[in-house]
């Protein structure tokens, strides 16, 4: 049987937490590392239902793509939302163990994964890192994608063919009116990424919590832009990490979060 150390390794070594961002908080967050495992919870998100999920299924390990604790924490208690999900996981005994930008920027993490849901790109061109943060076996790894696509689209076809292949309900779209072919793509926040997409040449820019003024400053220069939102291009992470731990990890039960949108548009 499996401890949460053992399985903490054990996503160590797929994506590792050496390539995390700086200022990120991967790994076991939450736990003992010596609790013995029969069961794995995987999420996007720690949230109070995806936390009551993982009780009610007598999960030992929570396994999420967003860190439980991001910020500094100054107390555990209820008096806040943090508080009361770790207080939560620790009544169950529930460990926690996340993997944020490791799992975005390692070999056939979610920039790979994306990549290959999109579906669109010309395989015979090369397809890179939108932007590179580091090495991982002697090949460049970063954030995103950036690479062309085997025909020519206006921004409004691709918003149909992103909504359609990751399977979320909208998008907004800010349109330059120019052709697109060369198409960069960061899962999650895009906020840091418009001088990345613009400086690669991209014609589109597809990512999430973008804003007014991002959308029309990339629009000036000349790169539309595809708002999928947060949640819309990381739900590829439960599924990888389900897969790959039933297909690696036998004696495990895998559970998988429902798949629910964050939000409604009315």
């Amino acid at each position: 049987m499996r401890t949460c150390g053992e399985l903490a390794a054990w996503f160590d070594r797929k994506w590792p937490e050496s390539l995390a961002c700086s200022w990120d908080n991967v790994g076991l967050l939450a736990g003992r590392s010596n609790k013995a495992v029969k069961t794995v919870y995987v999420a996007l998100d720690a949230t109070e239902a995806v936390i009551e999920g993982a009780i009610e299924t007598n999960a030992d390990l929570l396994l999420t793509h967003h860190p439980l604790i991001f910020g500094g924490a100054k107390h555990v208690s209820d008096r806040d939302a943090l508080g009361r999900r770790l207080l939560s996981l620790i009544r169950a005994d529930i460990s926690c163990y996340c993997g944020h930008t490791s799992f975005d920027i390692a070999r056939g993490g979610m920039g790979d994964l994306a990549a290959e849901q999109f579906g669109l790109f010309d395989r015979t061109k090369e397809i890179l890192p939108l932007e590179i943060t580091g090495e991982q076996e002697g090949v460049p790894v970063g954030i995103g994608k950036i690479g062309s696509l085997k025909r020519t689209f206006t921004a409004e076809e691709l918003a149909g063919i992103v909504k359609e292949q990751f399977g979320i309900p909208a998008v907004c779209v800010y349109s330059s009116g120019r052709p697109v072919k060369r198409v960069a793509i960061s899962p999650g926040s895009g906020k840091s990424m418009g001088k990345a997409a613009v400086c690669s040449g991209a014609d589109v820019l597809i990512t999430g919590d973008m804003g007014h003024h991002e959308g029309l400053d990339l629009v000036a220069e000349g790169v539309s832009l595809i708002d999928a939102g947060h949640y819309g291009l990381e739900h590829l992470f439960v599924k990888a990490v389900a897969d790959a731990l039933e297909a690696e990890e036998t004696g495990l039960t895998v559970v998988r979060a429902p798949a629910v949108y964050p939000y409604q548009i009315l």
